[in-house]
């Protein structure tokens, strides 16, 4: 019996918001890593208009500089 289906997906530039935050998010994850392989991360960001949000929750012994991973994660 032969199944029709619709597959479909998104695919997003550099520079684009939600190319951004995943980068963003990316960068967090991999610092708390770096320093405490047994992190938990569920991290979310938002950008808009020079603003960047972080949420979620991270349980972590990890300590950094966040504003300065977001921004190093901005900068590439």
């Amino acid at each position: 019996m032969e199944e029709n289906y619709i597959f479909s997906s998104e695919s997003v530039g550099e520079g684009h918001p939600d190319k951004v935050c995943d980068t963003i998010s990316d960068a967090i994850l991999d610092a708390c890593l770096a320093q405490d392989k047994r992190s938990r991360v569920a991290c979310e960001t938002f950008v808009k208009s020079n603003m960047v949000v972080i949420g979620g929750e991270i349980t972590t012994k990890a300590e950094f500089d966040f504003e300065e991973v977001v921004r190093a994660a901005i900068r590439g």
